[in-house]
């Protein structure tokens, strides 16, 4: 299909935009999908394993991990990367014991569609088949059926883990799980060793490597993964638009061969696009204190395409607020930005203040890249599991900072990188008075480095 003739650059610049901004969840889900799909067996170091495998974390991401964005040390993870248009995939979680965790289903859009665990199942051990609609079979008894949107998607489990001294208990958890196709459940069963496509870079972050797609390539790639991965019931608006471009669920798609005004419109288009979602993504969120917070359902997007896009970049793979809330910190009390080489913070929490959860909380550090920024003690994460001290009226000081407090005050020492950074709060299954907004966490005060 060709765009519309009487299509001018302004409108196509415009619908392009929009595309762009659209397709940016599918084409980054696709980019990491290759990249840790693309290992022989499942790595728990990197959190890599082939198509419908499983793979543990083994201990918490360090600085090095550079897969997803904004990653947790409050839980490990353990992760699959499905494909299901073949058949089901079957999953098996254990008993945990009254111990948080949760398996989120993600589809390739981002949209978490459904939640096993503590808060929608509880923490005894069951048994769920992820499908595709279409698909018609018999599931052996006591497996609960859930499909999913895309034949594609990621399955991501966050099992509750206090510091690198719960390990053990939490890897007798992840022996527990299991994800085999239907055709072999209940049967022994070795994984095939998964194909290695030399050709995938995988050094450089599937962030970056989406960012560096030129237009043509990066609308080729949406075009064709939306023959892949159906849209949503709400999308036909935006994809009827799209349609004015040449831009077909489907179809092949040659920036190259499309009318003068869409290649110089789509040019434009890709890159203001995503400057345009990066930034002002932002304003999807209230700043309070200092903290940027949601005042948009996370999760589950509908038609707020922005949103969905700056979440996708910004924090991959981020939990429905249901199951986590996560304010996340770019600036002082005072509105000025965070930077370790030039000052040091503390954080207050009075004694009504301590985040309100009903499992645990936590606070993160990243540096510019907003990946974890590597310190000296190897601490990414603070949080109500630490051996924290806390003053005798029943308050809490957390110091933010490049250098050491002092032996007295490192136990509660989040160390900072030397430059900008950022922090997120993480409270999982959060109190009502968190998701009503009646608290908000307290601002960081600046200090001078001496």
């Amino acid at each position: 299909m060709t765009a519309s003739p009487t299509l001018t650059e302004d409108e196509a610049y415009e619908v392009g935009v929009e595309a762009y901004t659209y397709a940016y969840p599918l084409v980054l889900m696709e980019m990491t999908n290759r990249v840790t799909t693309n290992v022989a067996r499942p790595d728990s170091a990197s959190l890599r394993a082939p198509y419908n495998q499983l793979v543990h974390a083994t201990a918490f991401p360090d600085a090095d991990f550079k897969d997803v964005v904004r990653a947790n040390a409050d839980t490990l993870y353990s992760m699959v990367r499905y494909d299901v248009s073949q058949e089901p995939l079957i999953v098996t979680v254990p008993d945990a014991g009254g111990r948080y965790f949760s398996l989120t289903l993600m589809d390739m859009w981002t949209d978490a569609y459904a939640s096993v665990g503590t808060r929608t199942t509880g923490t005894a051990t069951g048994h769920f088949a992820i499908a595709v609609p279409g698909w018609r079979g018999a599931l052996p008894a006591g497996v609960r059926r859930i499909d999913s949107p895309t034949p594609h998607g990621w399955l991501t489990g966050r099992i509750q883990t206090n510091g690198a001294a719960d390990y053990a208990t939490v890897h007798r958890l992840q022996s527990g799980m299991q994800a085999v196709p239907l055709s072999v459940f209940g049967q022994a069963w070795t994984p095939p060793a998964g194909r290695v496509d030399p050709s995938i870079d995988m050094a450089t972050p599937p962030v970056e490597q989406v960012k560096q797609l030129g237009p043509g390539a990066y609308f080729a790639l949406a075009a064709e993964l939306l023959g892949k991965h159906p849209p949503h019931a709400a999308d036909y608006a935006v994809l009827l638009r799209m349609e004015r471009l040449g831009l077909v669920p489907g179809q092949r798609f040659d920036l190259a061969r499309a009318d003068a005004a869409v290649q110089r419109a789509l040019e434009r288009a890709a890159p203001d696009a995503f400057q345009s979602f990066v930034g002002r993504g932002r304003s999807r969120y209230v700043p309070r204190n200092g903290w940027n917070m949601a005042v948009a359902r996370i999760g589950s997007y509908g038609e707020d395409y922005l949103l969905r896009a700056f979440i996708a970049f910004a924090g991959l793979g981020a939990l429905p607020p249901e199951e986590a809330i996560y304010p996340s910190g770019f600036m002082d009390v005072e509105g000025r930005p965070l930077d370790g080489a030039a000052h040091r913070y503390v954080l207050h929490f009075g004694k009504d203040e301590i985040p309100p959860a009903k499992a645990f909380w936590s606070l993160s550090m990243y540096g510019a890249d907003q990946f974890f920024a590597a310190n000296p003690i190897g601490r990414y994460a603070i949080g109500d599991r630490d051996p924290l001290r806390y003053n005798a009226d029943g308050s809490l000081d957390l110091y933010i900072q490049h250098e050491s407090p002092g032996q007295d005050k490192e136990a509660n020492w989040l160390p900072a990188p030397a430059g900008p950074f950022s922090m997120n709060l993480r409270l999982y299954l959060p109190r009502p008075e968190v998701t009503d907004g009646r608290w908000l966490p307290p601002g960081l005060a600046r200090l001078p480095l001496s």
